[in-house]
């Protein structure tokens, strides 16, 4: 399992049938995030004959709901402070109907990916990348656009790397090595490379290279602040999934670079980052409770 068991949780002191329904409850709660039953969609099932296998360090990763629900929120802010981007996004999303519906189709492609059979990984890929290939057009200045651009394809691929694993090593496991760090952005190369990302970093210097040469071309107007917004403010009808919610997206803002942050106009008090922090700690540690 991705969830590592914790004897001082709730599990730990009361019987199954009492903790049982509380854990079943919440589970329940956020795989209804993630899958769209009126579809028929169920959680995506692990199997060892994928891209990747139990060993892989994106296993881990990848299967901790708390940390990945923070890093992905911090990694599509990040990826429409680039303008093509944004415009692809603008130009060819539902998104401002449909935020929800984005968020848990991007979590169902990492999914399959990372767990599901290669027949059903290679398949989902082909099929964005028919999609991106109906998404061009014209930014304000007239500047050309297309989604199958690799610079743009390569920051969206880093920017949700990072993010992830950054998301992970603050919630999930803070002395994480510089080994298996490196391991992450070797298994998720042949993603980013299978979608037609390029250059793709394969460690975390060259993760920050790129990031820091795309840094000129990055910028914010209203559009920007427009998608941010909706996306800030999406939450679920049911209270406890919408605190689960607020408090992931103030951990999202908090986890991107502070460059990043002053972009966005979000950087939060420096006082204030602490109870932040150890709150979003807990929202994570209570979904490896309920998942386990």
């Amino acid at each position: 399992m991705a969830y590592p068991a914790s004897r001082d949780s709730a599990s730990g002191f009361l019987p199954d049938a009492v903790t049982g329904p509380v854990k079943r409850a919440i589970a329940r709660q956020v795989v209804g995030l993630f899958n769209d039953r009126s579809r028929g969609e169920a959680p995506v099932q692990r199997r060892t004959d994928g891209l990747f296998g139990p060993t892989a360090v994106a296993w881990r990763i990848h299967g901790d709901v708390g940390a990945m629900m923070v890093g992905g929120i911090a990694s599509l802010m990040l990826q429409m402070l680039h303008p093509s981007v944004l415009a692809g996004v603008w130009d060819h999303s539902n998104f401002r109907q449909d935020m929800h519906g984005r968020l848990r189709r991007t979590a169902r492609f990492i999914a399959t990916t990372t767990y599901g059979g290669r027949e059903d990984a290679e398949a989902l890929i082909a099929r964005i990348n028919a999609i991106h290939a109906r998404v061009r057009g014209h930014l304000p200045d007239g500047t050309p656009y297309s989604a199958t651009d690799p610079a743009l394809l390569a920051w969206v691929h880093v920017t949700e790397v990072v993010s992830f694993l950054d998301g992970w090593i603050r919630y999930g496991e803070p002395f994480m090595s510089v080994a298996d760090q490196d391991r992450y952005f070797a298994e998720m190369a042949m993603i980013g490379v299978a979608l037609g990302a390029a250059p793709v970093p394969r460690s975390r210097r060259g993760a920050e290279r790129l990031i820091r040469d795309m840094r000129p071309l990055l910028a914010v107007d209203g559009r920007t602040r427009e998608i941010s917004r909706i996306l800030l403010q999406q939450r679920s009808p049911d209270p406890l999934v919408a605190r689960m919610q607020g408090l992931t997206t103030l951990a999202a803002l908090d986890l991107m670079p502070v460059w990043a942050q002053r972009m966005h106009q979000v950087e939060a008090p420096l006082l204030a980052r602490p109870a932040l922090r150890a709150g979003a700690f807990g929202v994570a540690r209570t979904l490896r409770w309920a998942f386990a």
